[in-house]
């Protein structure tokens, strides 16, 4: 199975150089010298050949990951994750790149380290898009609104989401009150009132049309909460659905009919029992509940037909990639379908 193209190729090779670093370090075979430094002529180097390494390894760039000729939209997998926590997949968070436009979905846990970790701005996005307000797609929001400030942000994060996010916002304001206060008044000089949020709370719909992209919400079905909502963004050359959370949803259907990524949530079915746990009965339940298996998804998709269906915030429960995909082919998608991995492109 092809797979994206993850990292950029700079990012690559300072991967594999620090490999070998650490091997050096670590045997009495080679030692490792310390005028082995990045400016020694060891590293340029070595940093050369393994540039010719990995392009020759790499081989072409499928069109399946990358934008078309001639267009700049692309989605960036920032956090695949889900609440039990996996170092190989940081909290949820997706973001739509236009240009030099970024749009987030979602704020997991690590957002702005995963936003760094993929070149994007660390001093804040141009806007948020919150599916529904689970502590494990917002635990990343005081960070995002803080670190942000941080790092330069001098206007107000614009962030679109359901009815609570104003009040989820208020609190955290309120919550850091003495950091801001600190931060603004004693020898940091942070820009006074950069750390502010222009929360929308927003209805089904289109809830954003500026700079040649559009951004519907569609309201999806995750159990208990009464608003949720999946996001299509349209721009001048892509469009792309991110699921959020949900059960398999006639409304996400429709919009993602011929969508060019439909970067959805999955879980394996083959997988789903009850768990020995308190309260354990009722996982099959809540997942029917809550969530879109493999097999609901292949279906969805077939009749959907997306160019490139992605799998994202993934709930594995020990599953492999094979049985998600087996999973997908199953419920009748025979298109390109990838399991999505942290800092893929697409």
């Amino acid at each position: 199975m092809e797979r994206p193209l993850r990292l950029p190729a700079r990012d690559c090779v300072d991967q594999l150089y620090l490999s070998i670093s650490y091997i050096r370090s670590r045997t009495s075979v080679v030692p490792f010298h310390p005028a082995f430094t990045h400016d020694s002529m060891f590293m340029k180097s070595t940093r050369l050949s393994l540039v010719l390494l990995f392009f020759v390894a790499l081989g072409p760039v499928h069109s399946a990951h990358a934008s078309r000729q001639g267009d700049s939209s692309f989605v960036v997998l920032l956090g695949t994750g889900m609440p039990r926590p996996d170092p190989k997949a940081s909290g949820p968070a997706t973001a739509i790149v236009v240009g030099k436009l970024v749009f987030l979905v979602d704020a997991g846990p690590g957002v702005e380290r995963q936003l760094c970790a993929a070149g994007l701005p660390i001093s804040g996005v141009t806007a948020l898009f919150v599916t529904h307000l689970h502590s494990d797609h917002t635990l990343g929001y005081p960070d995002l609104i803080f670190t942000s400030w941080v790092m330069g942000r001098k206007t107000a994060l614009q962030a679109y989401g359901p009815t609570g996010l104003q009040r989820m916002t208020d609190h955290l304001l309120a919550a850091y009150q003495e950091d801001i206060e600190i931060r603004t008044d004693d020898l940091e000089h942070e820009t006074p009132f950069g750390y502010r949020v222009h929360v929308h709370e927003v209805d089904a719909g289109v809830v954003f049309d500026s700079a040649g992209v559009r951004v519907t919400a569609i309201p999806a079905l995750h159990g208990a909460w009464k608003r949720s909502y999946a996001y299509r963004f349209d721009t001048p050359g892509r469009s792309f659905v991110v699921s959020g959370d949900t059960r398999p949803c006639e409304a996400l259907l429709r919009a993602s009919e011929g969508v060019d990524v439909l970067v959805h949530e999955v879980y394996p079915a083959v997988r789903l029992k009850p768990e020995p746990r308190p309260g354990g009965e009722d996982w099959p339940r809540y997942m029917h509940a809550y969530h879109t298996s493999d097999e609901e998804l292949g279906a969805l998709a077939a009749r959907a037909q997306p160019k490139l269906l992605v799998l994202n915030h993934l709930v594995r429960m020990g599953g492999s990639d094979e049985e998600l995909l087996t999973g997908i082919r199953k419920g009748g998608f025979t298109g390109k379908a990838f399991v999505g991995k942290d800092l893929d492109r697409y």
